[in-house]
């Protein structure tokens, strides 16, 4: 197989020395070089997606710490809950418009019953995107939505055939962790039809290996590191 240079994915950003998920985040890895965004959505109970990893947004108020499941929260309380930046987290329409068409945009699912919000947000959008998600039914829902829309699905044990379990979800992106990949894999992903992401890889050794076995996207922590080296033109 050839080597490739992989598309160059920063995971919720380049967080750093910035909060995870945060506008600022998404600008810096950007600017670092990234081709692409990962980032994770929440919804709210009045129907607003959150660009969050953790199902729980966290805040310490005079000593103390509150903490609130952001599916029971409404929107007008992500101002009680702010980043370490002070501000609270943005949503995904916020994420979108910042990202705009610098960099495509990996969208996570992170809970149940949001998908249409999803969907929608990104119709509505400028940006090129997929939707991809641990829970397999999720991808699958999201294509019944809208067919043409790209999805993954993410694994991070290796099943007797993780192809089939991507193609049963009828996705495009098989999005693997990092310690599940080796050439045999990246072939039959290919010849079926699927790119293969490798999540979430910090070894510039393995980011060489992942290159010259063909696997599709890398992403990594170290976004600035990983674009140094050379990806590919957007």
């Amino acid at each position: 197989m050839n080597p490739s240079r992989p598309v160059s994915i920063s995971h919720r950003g380049a967080h750093d020395a910035l909060p995870e998920n945060s506008i600022a985040a998404f600008n810096r890895a950007i600017e670092l070089g990234a081709a692409a965004i990962e980032l994770d959505v929440h919804g709210t109970r009045d129907g607003v997606l959150v660009v969050h990893h953790d199902p729980v947004l966290k805040a310490r108020d005079a000593g103390r710490e509150q903490s609130g499941q952001i599916a029971h929260l409404a929107s007008s309380d992500l101002d009680k809950y702010p980043l370490a930046d002070g501000k609270r987290p943005p949503t995904l329409n916020e994420a979108l418009e910042e990202i705009g068409t610098r960099a495509f945009v990996y969208v996570e699912i992170k809970a149940e019953s949001i998908e249409p919000l999803v969907v929608r947000a990104l119709r509505e959008s400028a940006c090129l995107a997929a939707i991809h998600s641990f829970d397999h039914r999720i991808a699958q829902r999201v294509k019944q939505l809208m067919p043409a829309m790209r999805t993954g699905v993410l694994q991070v044990a290796r099943p007797l055939d993780p192809v089939a379990a991507a193609l049963a979800a009828g996705a495009d992106d098989l999005w693997q962790h990092t310690d599940y990949i080796d050439e045999e894999l990246v072939v039959r992903a290919h010849d079926a039809g699927l790119s293969v992401i490798a999540w979430t890889v910090n070894d510039p050794a393995r980011w060489e290996a992942f290159g010259e076995i063909g696997v599709d996207g890398i992403c990594t922590d170290l976004i600035g590191k990983l674009a140094e080296r050379g990806a590919p033109p957007r």
